[in-house]
């Protein structure tokens, strides 16, 4: 305890950088996977070889792929923008299959329902499908942001700052502590972040709350949802 009162400035310091570290790449695969999911909805081949390539590439290890991004992108060993790059691609190759899945929850009915009213496909797939997909789809962001934190870690060994730097000077000089504070930081990283998304789920998600209410049903609670954007077009 004393040490970390100590060194608290070094400590959350190194706790933003990897919090960073391991959001932007979320929120990265994010924007990639939901629009790639929307295109592979649909084409069994198509499909089935985006699901082959995801697996694949999230059995790449992470510290190859730190070492070979480099070359490859013309940046610097140390450069966080490879640790970005490698998780982005993690994060794609996770929420992907999550994005697939969460719209194949989405009720055709209400899709259905939808076109009837009017809706264009591009305002169907923005009004409807991605807020009902919203329960699935934070789902495997809640997963990928513990893969991220952990990942981040790894970095450490190539020197990008981030709080598996507590672990590699401890393990140097041979200080259990600082490895215990670098193993509770990333626990409570993991936990807040975890709280954060619960909490960004509950705000889009109203309706599922309504849903939990015996007098709701599923159906209505969802068809109320198309209906605040009825008239769209």
């Amino acid at each position: 305890m004393e040490w970390f009162l100590a060194n608290s400035a070094m400590v959350f310091g190194l706790a933003g950088q990897h919090f960073v570290l391991a959001v932007v790449p979320m929120v990265l695969g994010l924007l990639i996977s939901v629009p790639l999911a929307e295109l592979v909805r649909g084409r069994r081949a198509l499909r089935t070889a985006v699901t082959t390539a995801s697996s694949l590439l999230y059995t790449i290890p992470s510290l190859a792929l730190f070492i070979i991004l480099p070359p490859v992108l013309g940046t610097r060993i140390l450069d966080p923008l490879n640790v970005v790059v490698a998780l982005t691609i993690y994060a794609v190759a996770l929420l992907v299959r999550a994005a697939m899945d969460a719209f194949d929850s989405v009720d055709e009915e209400f899709r259905l329902a939808a076109t009837a009213m009017g809706f264009t496909p591009y305002a169907r797939f923005l009004r409807i499908d991605i807020p009902l997909s919203l329960p699935v789809l934070f789902a495997g962001l809640r997963v990928v942001s513990v893969s991220n934190i952990s990942l981040v870690s790894v970095a450490a060994l190539l020197g990008v700052g981030n709080l598996g730097m507590l672990f590699t000077d401890g393990l140097q000089r041979s200080f259990v502590t600082e490895v215990v504070v670098g193993i509770i930081g990333i626990l409570v990283l993991a936990l807040l972040m975890d709280a954060l998304l619960v909490l960004l789920e509950r705000v889009l998600t109203p309706w599922t709350r309504a849903a939990a209410k015996p007098a709701a049903g599923t159906g209505a609670t969802a068809m109320s949802t198309i209906r605040i954007h009825e008239g769209a077009g």
